[in-house]
């Protein structure tokens, strides 16, 4: 069977989470919201991990429910930890007047711990992790290989033209051109980028066009 990723829309900001489905095993990328449908909607794979790209509320939202309701791991990066397990209350300003709609609670503490070049696996892909620091300390990028090969979870840190934002706390413009001018070193130009918000786009289309990465 082939490799296959679904994508859920979740929550009030619009949150992407993917799911990578390889051979019958699951890897979750960014739960922001709504993870007990997340899981009613991966009920014929098995979840191996789930993972948040950075500590937002709007992506680890979902992670106590889909985990609760699925038994698998979680993982974030080390420097985002600490901040996930308090992201309600470090988003309270995003959050007034949303109500209990978003289906959001903090997460549980992680079961992993996320550093550069770690290899996630699940089935015949894998992930390596690229530290990618900018829209928060922490934030990670997920590069694809075996199967995998031609995909990467991008979270905040890339979009369709533009690039997550810096001004909210733990963000760093210059960190975050530097790390851009890693990612257009690291990422080969024909990947497809599965970013946090927005639609996938591709390494080269954003070399050619988005101005953060003209001005590397």
């Amino acid at each position: 069977m082939s490799d296959e990723v679904r994508q859920f829309v979740v929550g009030m900001l619009q949150t992407n989470c993917y799911a990578y489905v390889s051979e019958g095993e699951c890897l979750v990328v960014d739960p922001g919201a709504s993870g007990a449908r997340i899981a009613q909607q991966l009920a014929d794979v098995q979840v191996r991990l789930v993972v948040a790209t950075h500590r937002h509320h709007d992506h680890v939202g979902g992670v106590k429910a889909l985990v609760e309701a699925c038994g698998a791991p979680w993982a974030i990066s080390a420097m985002d930890a600490d901040g996930a397990a308090r992201a309600l209350e470090l988003s309270s300003h995003y959050r007034a007047g949303m109500g209990d709609e978003l289906e959001v609670d903090d997460p549980p503490a992680p079961d992993q711990l996320l550093r550069e070049g770690d290899v996630l696996r699940v089935g015949t892909a894998t992930f390596r992790v690229l530290e990618a620091p900018g829209h928060t300390e922490g934030g990670i990028v997920l590069l694809g290989g075996g199967s995998a090969e031609g995909v990467c979870f991008v979270g905040d840190t890339l979009f369709a033209g533009s690039c997550g934002r810096t001004d909210l706390v733990g963000g760093d413009h210059a960190t975050m051109m530097r790390t851009l001018v890693r990612l257009s070193r690291e990422i080969p130009p024909e990947t497809a980028l599965l970013c946090g918000h927005g639609p996938v786009t591709t390494m080269d289309v954003e070399l050619a066009t988005n101005p953060y990465l003209q001005a590397r």
